[in-house]
């Protein structure tokens, strides 16, 4: 194994990008053998050595056998810097999210009632004792949020206040990441913004929200590398009158949410303990429910796009109207209204419905899962089969349900 973090002499060995000639030297420095199939070369930290990035290539062309897997932190502020020679033709872009809230049920011993979620449709009954004990988990699922090490530590040892420690260790690891990248970005305005966006997720985005004494030029610049790295997800305003979103969104008008719910909630230092006896979903004015929705929307989109998220907002004298989010089921668009208690108006998604002619909306909330006129109910522990759903609605057209 080769840490660049910690040992900084072997970064010497990627001089040459010839893999022959590395395999060489680090069996000299780390006195082992490497041996193609038969040995698995491991790369951490690569973003210490952008040259054993672009060494991959060559270890896949010239020296195919050897296995070799390579993991960093912030990659894309290497990947993105104009100085950086992109080994063209041999990376593939995957993008991993955080655990979604299905794979917590299967990983916390719930993986029936995952099975019976992947199978309900349109005219089934979620009986009342299934509702509340679903509920539940995705209520805990927002404190803990989907870091797998606060997950595992979870599993194991029950205690809210270890996965705490994990998740301000997890913050403060990227805050003292940023300081690397100095040369690139000036890393105060880095963490400036990283240590806003928690308390200001789901809110219309100024840069003066974010400090009034720095130039939104270069909180612009972080809030980009930020963006790249991961840690952040812009939902762009659209006016949401035709497909792709992306052709008439509005980039200067967005909101955010951030990497992860329970990252969220203990960036913000809220208690863990009373956020399970109290309703989380209502804190910040609902605010941490907008944000997990959008996180499950982005985790259950394709792993091989950079995935961008949509709201629609009016603006009109006396008759302001804005949707949470606006996503695309094949050819429709489908509006989505974030309601985090179990009743409230929905006049801003009518609005939308009736402008747009729109055959479905979407209310996600607490209340039982349901149809009707025109409105899909889904419970806020549904995010992840609301695809589905749509499309189900949509090839049969149904006119009941359960209510």
């Amino acid at each position: 194994m080769v840490n660049f973090e910690l040992q900084p002499n072997l970064i010497q060995c990627f001089q040459s990008l010839d893999p022959h000639d590395i395999t060489k030297m680090l069996t000299l420095l780390l006195q082992q053998k490497i041996e193609p199939g038969k040995t698995l070369l491991f790369l951490d930290e690569i973003q210490d050595c952008p040259n054993a990035i672009q060494s991959l290539r060559y270890f896949k062309e010239k020296m195919p056998a050897l296995h070799v897997i390579s993991a960093g932190s912030l990659l894309e502020f290497i990947l993105n810097d104009a100085s950086f020679r992109m080994p063209v033709g041999r990376v593939q872009s995957i993008y991993l999210k955080p655990l979604s809230f299905k794979e917590y049920l299967s990983a916390t011993g719930f993986a029936d009632l995952r099975k019976f979620l992947e199978e309900v449709t349109l005219q089934t009954a979620i009986e009342e004792p299934i509702h509340r004990q679903l509920l539940k988990l995705v209520r805990e699922f927002m404190v803990l949020g989907g870091m797998p090490e606060v997950l595992q530590e979870y599993i194991t040892s029950k205690s809210l206040n270890q996965c705490r420690i994990i998740q301000s260790s997890l913050l403060n690891t990227f805050r003292n990441d940023f300081g690397k990248y100095a040369t690139r970005i000036n890393h105060k305005y880095l963490q400036r913004i990283f240590e806003k966006v928690p308390s200001l997720v789901a809110t219309h985005f100024k840069y003066a929200k974010v400090d009034s004494d720095m130039r939104s030029r270069d909180l612009k610049a972080a809030l980009e590398m930020l963006r790249f790295a991961g840690l952040v997800s812009p939902i762009y305003a659209t006016a949401g009158t035709g497909i792709p979103l992306l052709s008439l969104m509005n980039e200067k008008k967005f909101k955010l949410i951030f990497l992860d719910v329970g990252l969220v909630l203990c960036a913000n230092k809220l208690d863990s303990e009373i956020l399970f006896q109290e309703d989380v979903l209502l804190v910040n004015r609902g605010a941490i429910a907008e944000q997990f929705v959008g996180q499950e929307l982005l985790v259950y989109s394709p792993y091989f796009e950079d995935t961008s998220l949509y709201f629609w907002h009016r603006e009109k004298p006396a008759s302001t109207a804005e949707v949470d989010y606006l996503t695309t089921v094949g050819t429709k668009i489908v509006p989505i209204e974030v309601k985090a208690g179990d009743t409230g108006q929905l006049k801003s998604l009518k609005i939308f419905m009736n402008e747009q002619n729109s055959n479905l909306g979407v209310r996600i909330s607490q209340a039982p899962f349901c149809l009707k006129d025109k409105i899909l109910s889904l419970p806020i522990y549904m995010v992840g089969e609301m695809s589905r759903l749509i499309k189900q609605y949509y090839s049969e057209q149904p006119t009941t349900l359960h209510e």
